[in-house]
Order: structure tokens, then C-alpha cells, then sequence
């Protein structure tokens, strides 16, 4: 999360290489603990590198399946050991594949700009 810069009331926001790095660990752990997780990645300002002071983290996380209602998905994963507030969107393997086939403005941006730090090994 954000620190203050000394004694000030200057807040001082992670730097991109250690948001990406904290995703990259994240990432690894959820991954060998959840044997249904096969990707994991980040999106938004930090994979476009635009990011700036006060924006979040947009993670992606594609399951085999799941029983809870998509958006309810994201709570089941506690983000909260990122260095930055992160929003998680959870998908199955078949609503992904769906959404990719759509062809959606949201689609293509997800596909162009996905960085994906975590996927899962073959069997």
C-alpha cells in the first residue's frame, strides 16, 4: 500500500517493478495452492505502463470452473498483500474462451494487453 515519504504527508505510490514483482509472487503462491487456477495476470494502467499515483491493480484469474455467480467470484481471494488496491475478475476456462470468441472492445483489450505471471504447468 501507499507509505509516507519521510515525516511528510507526502504519499509515496509503489513503483511499477514492485507491484509487478508482489503480482508475480502473488501469483506462484495461489497457483501451487488452487490446483483449479490455470492463469493468472494483470491488466489495465500497470500493463499498459500508464499507471500513476492512486491506480489500483486489475488482476485476471481464469479457474477451470466455478459454482459462485461472477461477481461474487472476486472476494474468495484476498489481494490485500499487494502493494496496491486491486480488482480481481475471475473467470471460468469456458467463460473466458466465450469472452475471447466475442470479439468485444473489452476482449481485445484484455488480449492485447494481459500480462500473465502465473500459468499453470501441464499435467
Amino acid at each position: 500500500m501507499p507509505v509516507r515519504s519521510l515525516n511528510s504527508s507526502v504519499l509515496k505510490w509503489p513503483e511499477a517493478r514492485a507491484v509487478a514483482q508482489a503480482v508475480r509472487e502473488w501469483a506462484e503462491t495461489l497457483g501451487r495452492a488452487r490446483p483449479d487456477v490455470l492463469r493468472i495476470g494483470y491488466f489495465g494502467s500497470y500493463a499498459r505502463k500508464d499507471w500513476g499515483v492512486g491506480s489500483d491493480l486489475d488482476v485476471l484469474i481464469i479457474v477451470e470452473r466455478s459454482d459462485a455467480p461472477f461477481h461474487r467470484r472476486g472476494v474468495e481471494w484476498d489481494a490485500t498483500g499487494l502493494p496496491v488496491p486491486a480488482d480481481v475478475l475471475v473467470y471460468t476456462q469456458a467463460e473466458w474462451e466465450a469472452l475471447m470468441q466475442a470479439g468485444s472492445r473489452f476482449s481485445r483489450a484484455l488480449s492485447d494487453e494481459t500480462r500473465w505471471v502465473y500459468v499453470r504447468p501441464p499435467d
